[in-house]
């Protein structure tokens, strides 16, 4: 700890020498503000301000701010994002002015198609190594799962994502677990991203402003976790005029709304989505039925309201609802069970620019995950409940000392406190309630410093430094046990008494080197530390379970991951491509140990511990413009893990290590009516371990089963295709629609979902026969999708 202020003031002395270093004698002015859309008034995310004599370009924040700093003089300014039309302004600068900058929208009537919400050349220009910003305006062109957009089905299309499952929301980067991922939306931790079990994400299309995705080259504003980066922000709500748009599917409906509070001062937007599938049902079970009563459906409430005060302030406050309910009925046995689970987040943000070159946002959040099972027969009740549940405050600067630097700094605190499986009972009057592992309560804290430096016109360099730390805290009592596993001791920990801290650098920096306007190389090398972990047996994060801290048993996870590649753009940027190299190396993974069943005692009790690694090489050619666009994503890697008390203490592929990856995506519109679309993927089965041998023991049939993962379940492949038709009225009307058709897997590929053994005949007389046999879920499925808006 004695050295975190000294590398701190090194850091920071050696950027302010940069700084200094950079000026010049030349009087200066700074042009600031924001950039909005001209049609709703939401802020502009990575939209471009080039000045074109100096030929410097900055891009807009998370909130549409930017600033640029030039010589005094007249410039030509030019304004780009892919989902707007260019604008160009002539203005002289003679000082330093503060402006708001409006871009209008492409019409949907246009022929290009709009894929990536972000400048045209930034595949080459930019220093960010495996950074992607999804547009919602194609993740709605891609065929979707039985009608319902998904933007962690539209990632997993993107090399060096691969999807968990069948139908599966979850996904793995670059060889990380399902836990390794941050998601965020509107900078609240999603600790559970599905519905239905992971076949359908939480969120809403409808109240998804913008998506971005980091699988590498993490910026320092970023951290715990080890693989990748969702940052999802919702809508900020029309402030100029209200509206509301929605659809009705076959499984879910979808409404929402938006519109000025005060006209160019505040605004709000409400989105809500539910399943029917038990309200449709419900009519045809009949109440002397056994399973009368038995149901399932989930739903999101999405909500965002904001403020301007003043030019330099504005405050937002936004949250989301979900739960997922299932429940099952057997009244001829008086039996019945009830399933709940989901996510609430609260943001609160506040936005106040210090002066034209200082942006600061102050940000609190609030975010529970719960899960409860109940269930009772006749005069029996019992109860089983765990989650998680954070409180974050956190400020984040934006910084523009000099053109050619761009900074970002700040820090963040938050109080986590972990719930185990809890579990209680009552049988008539008698309550009981067993010795259930103790609640674990942590404090994780980070400061960050980042500067994106153009050391010249064909050199960038993008780094930062964070520092975080973890401390697990009382109240807590930590036993001593015997070798038999007996409590034979124990620690008392007061409340916010430290029990066992960690902390660590993680220095992060991305290099980019312009060969010429359209080619460039870059290379990347990051650190980051985990805290808290998922271990699951599950091929995705299921509501069962459980998040755990690390302890003065369990370690951070740590990783260092290396990448470099090659960028090139063709056509005037209509085609983009890339090849991408990486080796990631990681430590202190966990697993459960081999035989482990769940149960209410401590599940750290029954870890171990050991390390992986993962190598593979990614390509992506992207269409990006026109009436056809689309992309081709292929990767081919390889992950593996080695624990001392697992698979004889051998090497084995991880359950996510695919050898070969593809993904073929393309949207073509025919006229202003018609648009089609097609998803192929194509993916190496799935590692998983089988058992080789069969006994008869006692007249039981016994299993022993090989080295772990040492088997392949059969290729997965599928082909998804999709129509989208608008009609074209010869007067414009005020509420506009379109169908969506679309077909998941359109030949009806049998994949596998699991593998299980079946057995015939007897042991007895020799006639007992063992087949293995395969479980799919989905064979072609249609769906068709009314969406309106207006």
């Amino acid at each position: 700890m004695t050295s975190l202020p000294r590398l701190l003031r090194f850091f920071l002395v050696f950027i302010l020498l940069l700084l200094a270093a950079d000026g010049g004698a030349q009087e200066k002015v700074t042009l600031s503000g924001y950039l909005r859309d001209s049609a709703t008034g939401e802020s502009v995310i990575g939209g471009t301000l080039s000045m074109g004599r100096a030929a410097r370009s900055v891009t807009t924040n998370a909130y549409g701010f930017f600033s640029i700093t030039v010589d005094t003089g007249a410039y030509t300014i030019t304004l780009s994002h892919v989902s707007y039309v260019s604008r160009q302004l002539a203005l002289h600068l003679h000082a330093s002015a503060d402006t708001v900058l409006l871009l209008s929208p492409k019409q949907a009537a246009l022929s290009e198609v709009v894929v990536y919400s972000r400048r045209k050349d930034a595949n080459v220009r930019t220093a960010q190594m495996g950074k992607v910003d999804l547009s919602i305006a194609q993740i709605k062109n891609i065929p979707a799962f039985l009608g319902e957009v998904d933007i962690l089905k539209t990632i997993q299309l993107l090399p060096g994502v691969r999807n968990a499952g069948e139908g599966n929301a979850g996904f793995y980067v670059r060889g990380g677990g399902p836990d390794q991922n941050l998601i965020l939306l509107d900078d609240a931790v999603v600790y559970n991203s599905g519905h239905l079990f992971g076949f359908f994400s939480i969120f809403n299309s409808d109240a998804i402003k913008n998506v971005s995705l980091v699988k590498g080259g993490m910026p320092a504003q970023y951290g715990g976790r080890l693989s990748s980066v969702v940052d999802v922000a919702m809508k900020d709500g029309n402030t100029n005029q209200f509206g509301a748009e929605g659809g009705i599917g076959l499984i879910a409906s979808r409404l929402s709304l938006q519109g000025p509070i005060k006209k160019d001062k505040a605004s709000f937007m409400l989105s809500g989505r539910r399943t029917y599938i038990d309200v449709l049902a419900k009519p045809f079970i009949s109440k002397s039925s056994n399973a009368y009563g038995s149901g399932y459906y989930f739903y999101d409430l999405n909500a965002k309201v904001n403020y301007r005060f003043s030019p330099r302030d504005r405050l937002y406050l936004s949250g989301y609802f979900g739960r997922d309910v299932f429940a099952f009925r057997n009244n001829k046995r008086s039996f019945a069970a009830d399933i709940p689970w989901g996510n609430s987040t609260a943001t609160l943000r506040w936005n106040h620019v210090f002066g034209p070159k200082l942006f600061a946002n102050a940000t609190m959040v609030y975010n529970d995950y719960h899960f409860s099972f109940s269930a009772a027969q006749n005069n029996f009740q019992v109860k089983l409940a765990s989650g998680i549940k954070d409180g974050t405050a956190k400020v984040d600067f934006d910084l523009y000392p000099t053109t050619r630097h761009r900074m970002k700094f700040g820090g963040l605190s938050t109080f986590h406190k972990f719930i185990p499986n809890v579990i209680s009972g009552k049988q008539d009057s008698v309550v009981f309630s067993p010795a259930n592992a103790d609640l674990k309560q942590a404090i994780e804290n980070a400061l960050y410093v980042q500067d994106d430096w153009d050391i010249t016109d064909k050199w960038k360099l993008a780094y930062g430094l964070r520092w975080s730390a973890f401390t697990q805290v009382g109240p807590y009592r930590k036993y001593l046990r015997d070798a038999d596993g007996n409590k034979i001791d124990s620690t008392i920990y007061k409340q916010w008494e430290a029990i066992k801290g960690y902390n660590g650098l993680e220095p992060r920096a991305t290099l980019r080197y312009a060969i010429d306007d359209a080619t460039s190389l870059k290379a990347s090398v990051t650190r980051n530390l985990q805290y808290i972990h998922l271990v699951s047996n599950a091929g995705t994060t299921l509501p069962t379970d459980l998040w755990v801290p690390s302890t003065y048993r369990v370690k951070p996870q740590v990783s260092w991951q290396y990448a470099a590649g090659l960028f090139r753009n063709f056509h005037d940027n209509t085609w983009e491509s890339s090849v991408e190299v990486y080796y990631k190396d990681m430590r202190n993974q966990i697993e459960f140990e081999e035989g482990y069943q769940p149960n209410v005692g401590d599940p750290e009790e029954h870890f171990v511990f050991g390390k992986g690694w993962s190598y593979g090489t990614e390509l992506y050619i992207n269409k990006a413009r026109g009436r056809f666009t689309g992309w081709l994503g292929y990767t081919l890697s390889w992950t593996w893990r080695r624990f001392a008390q697992l698979n004889a203490g051998e090497t084995f592929p991880a359950k996510y290590d695919r050898r070969h990856d593809l993904s073929l995506v393309g949207t073509y519109e025919i006229n202003r009516k018609w648009k089609v679309g097609s998803v192929f993927v194509y993916g190496t089965g799935n590692a998983t371990s089988l058992p080789e041998r069969f006994y008869i023991v006692s007249g039981v049939l016994t299993q022993e089963f090989g080295k772990l993962n040492s088997y392949r379940l059969a290729p997965y492949h599928r082909l998804d295709l999709s129509a989208t038709y608008t009609p074209q009225h010869s007067k414009p009307k005020k509420v506009q629609s379109y169908w969506v058709f679309s077909i998941y897997n359109a030949y009806g590929r049998l994949n596998p979902y699991f593998l299980y053994f079946d057995q015939e005949g007897s042991p007895f007389d020799g006639s007992l026969k063992v087949e293995a046999r395969q479980v799919s879920l989905f064979p072609i499925l249609p769906s068709v999708t009314w969406n309106f808006k207006f």
